[in-house]
């Protein structure tokens, strides 16, 4: 035991658990470089392979499967215990790591970033941008954020605001070329700004009104995985767009856009915070915590009721 060090084995089981090495180096704030020759030494040191790595994949060994199953609690455990006594100093510091999906942390959580920065100067905030939904223990995340629908039963789940909704909008110049939808179905006859996530996957647009549900399916004139682009598209007349109401309120407000089918666009819950339920939350994530619930309040004071952008 006297050849190894709690870094050894941190750096093992992040890359156990993350299966890739670029991601492991980011959680150990380490090059991939040194964190390969870090596992090398330690395989050169125990006489046995504990991975197969290629340049896309990395599998464990039979010898790394049972390392991990025996030291990944025992780290955790030590984690818990680290994050415990920093809480004893009474001021909560550390790293926060929160996974969540890019409209959640452009319309809810940016606002929030620099006030518990502020509040909090102890804790390093690291905030991860992917739609797909992730598994946050397996990921080395504290928590995530997602929405309603995509909760898992076992997590402790905080709302981070109030309800949103979606806005359909165009340029008025698109609008006055081409005139307006009454109904969903008339966006088939438009030219639309589509957008594909990360995953490959293309949604449909859904509609609802009294209870009445339609989904569309409209031609895309341009199909975008990054926002921007689709703002930028929607501002020069490219068509119709179906995003969240944040991204586009300053451009309805300013009348560079038009909004439309407002009467189709039911409000939904807004997004939660969620982590594991355990005993006691590391000192960050409290903290953080406590945070949302006070800054909630003051929004609900100012008669905004949350953050959406």
């Amino acid at each position: 035991m006297q050849d190894f060090d709690l870094r050894d084995l941190d750096a093992f089981v992040a890359v156990a658990r993350t299966r890739n090495f670029r991601r492991a180096a980011i959680e150990q704030r380490v090059s991939v470089s040194s964190l390969s020759q870090r596992l090398r030494d330690m395989e050169e040191r125990l006489g046995v392979r504990l991975m197969n790595r290629t340049t896309r994949s990395v599998a464990l060994t039979e010898a790394g499967e049972l390392l991990l199953a025996r030291v990944g609690p025992a780290m955790s455990d030590v984690g818990d215990a680290l994050d415990q006594v920093r809480g004893l100093r009474g001021v909560p510091s550390g790293r926060l790591r929160i996974n969540a999906p890019p409209p959640a942390i452009d319309l809810v959580l940016a606002p929030m970033v620099a006030p518990f920065l502020a509040k909090y100067p102890q804790i390093e905030l690291e905030i991860v941008g992917e739609s797909a939904f992730v598994d946050i223990v397996a990921g080395g995340f504290d928590a995530g954020v997602r929405y309603g629908e995509h909760l898992a039963q076992d997590m402790i789940a905080v709302s981070l605001g109030a309800p949103q909704r979606y806005a359909v909008v165009a340029s008025k110049e698109y609008v006055a070329r081409h005139g307006k939808p009454m109904q969903p179905k008339d966006l088939l006859d438009h030219a639309c700004i589509r957008t594909r996530f990360g995953s490959g996957a293309m949604l449909d647009w859904e509609f609802e009104k009294a209870g009445r549900v339609v989904v569309v399916s409209p031609p895309a004139k341009l199909v975008a995985t990054y926002l921007g682009l689709a703002l930028r598209a929607v501002h020069d007349g490219i068509g119709f767009w179906l995003t969240f109401e944040g991204y586009v309120r300053f451009g309805i407000k300013s009348g560079a856009l038009v909004s439309v089918l407002d009467d189709w666009c039911a409000p939904f819950p807004g997004p939660f915070l969620y982590y594991p339920s355990r005993r006691q939350p590391p000192p960050a994530l409290g903290a953080f915590v406590a945070f949302v619930g006070e800054w909630r309040k003051q929004e609900r004071r100012k008669g905004r009721g949350g953050s959406t952008g």
